[in-house]
């Protein structure tokens, strides 16, 4: 699979099943859709069986929504945090922001499934936004540590820093005309350093 699908791939490594049938699935929701996508054709493209995928999800809304998980996860694993200063911590989220918007395999189920946008996104919190609130956590107390983030609990200010960064990415297309892509990093970026200054 490219690099613009698991942007933290190793390809020397040998990749698992449960990888297989997520890169399978990958590409076809790339070329069809995750509608039109079947779990007998992900299966095919895997080299697996039918059985073997089910073992594993009991049909392709659960195996999108595994792959939706490894693909945020990937991309936020992807960018590396410069220090533990706010302004570095924001930078960082930014830079995920963008990577995580301008995913092809993302931006795909994102645009054409709204079903799928509400239950993974907006309904409830899932695996890959539980990931990134805790990486949020974790990166704001060291710069609360730091002394450039504001007091408050860090997992109420991760909370909020995901909903203004979630909220940015999911209608950057909408603004897009009025916000290029510098203006649309520099505003996200005043934003954040704005509600996380002490």
């Amino acid at each position: 699979m490219s690099s613009s699908h698991r942007d933290s791939s190793n390809s020397d490594a040998p990749r698992s099943v449960d990888d297989a049938i997520l890169d399978a699935a990958a590409e076809l929701v790339l070329v069809l859709g995750p509608r039109r996508t079947q779990l007998a054709e992900i299966a095919r493209r895997a080299g697996v069986s039918r059985p073997t995928v089910y073992r594993r999800w009991p049909d392709v809304r659960a195996v999108v929504g595994a792959l939706l998980t490894r693909e945020i996860r990937a991309t936020q694993e992807s960018v590396v945090r410069a220090a533990d200063d706010r302004e570095s911590v924001v930078a960082w989220i930014v830079e995920v922001a963008v990577r995580i918007r301008d995913h092809q395999v993302l931006g795909a189920l994102l645009r054409s499934d709204a079903d799928l946008l509400v239950e993974y996104v907006v309904e409830r919190l899932g695996t890959s936004q539980r990931g990134l609130l805790d990486a949020l956590r974790e990166a704001l107390a060291l710069g609360q540590r730091h002394g450039s983030v504001r007091a408050g609990e860090p997992a109420e200010l991760a909370a909020m820093v995901l909903l203004i960064a979630q909220s940015t990415v999911q209608s950057h297309r909408m603004v897009a005309q009025l916000l290029p892509e510098e203006a649309w990093r520099r505003e996200l970026a005043f934003a954040l350093n704005g509600y996380l200054k002490p």
